[in-house]
């Protein structure tokens, strides 16, 4: 049976170039069972709230389930604490302070998402800062990876992890694809306008 773990690492795969280095190998040390070598981390409630809003705002709650409803705030904090490195700890926790001080919970949520769109124009320019770095993920397959001093951006980071918690969850993969545990044959099957695609 395909694990969370397993999950993650597959899509990381899929994805190549997508995925920065830093969360390519927090998912490995994940995958092997190691603890990051770093300080402690936690968020604090307040935190936890701004981390919560910004991933309702990535996926937010419509005829399916949001972030929130899938876990994504808690998963987030929980791959933070135990697979990423200080610099990006470090990144995350300014990027959480920065919008605090900013008083993103205080603006209605229109407000929200200005405030999240001007950080994420920010977070484009301060990518391209990052060195690129091709890496062999298989037989003839590179994959650029991103790297740099400073950890990744908040706002790639959040993207990521809400992306990451939300598909590999049970409620995030069942409420966006149609599950079919034991397939049979493959067959190029053309989807009714609505429907979801298959996972198996």
């Amino acid at each position: 049976m395909l694990t969370r773990r397993d999950a993650i690492s597959q899509i990381a795969l899929m994805l190549g170039g997508a995925i920065t280095a830093p969360t390519l190998m927090a998912i490995e040390a994940k995958h092997s069972g190691k603890t990051a070598i770093a300080d402690s981390f936690s968020l604090s409630d307040s935190q936890r709230k701004i981390v919560a809003a910004v991933a309702e705002h990535i996926i937010p709650k419509t005829a399916t389930p949001g972030a929130i409803d899938a876990g994504v705030p808690a998963f987030i904090e929980l791959m933070l604490q135990d697979c990423y490195k200080l610099p990006e700890q470090r990144s995350f926790l300014k990027g959480v302070n920065d919008l605090d001080k900013a008083g993103f919970l205080n603006q209605n949520a229109s407000g929200q998402v200005a405030m999240l769109k001007l950080l994420e124009s920010n977070t484009k320019e301060l990518m391209s800062s990052y060195r690129l770095k091709q890496q062999k993920v298989g037989d003839n397959v590179d994959k650029e990876t991103l790297e740099g001093n400073n950890g990744v951006p908040f706002w790639r980071l959040i993207k990521e992890l809400t992306l990451f918690g939300y598909f590999t969850s049970e409620k995030g993969i069942t409420s966006s694809f149609e599950y079919v545990t034991v397939p049979g044959k493959f067959e190029a099957t053309k989807l009714k306008p609505g429907q979801k695609a298959f996972q198996y």
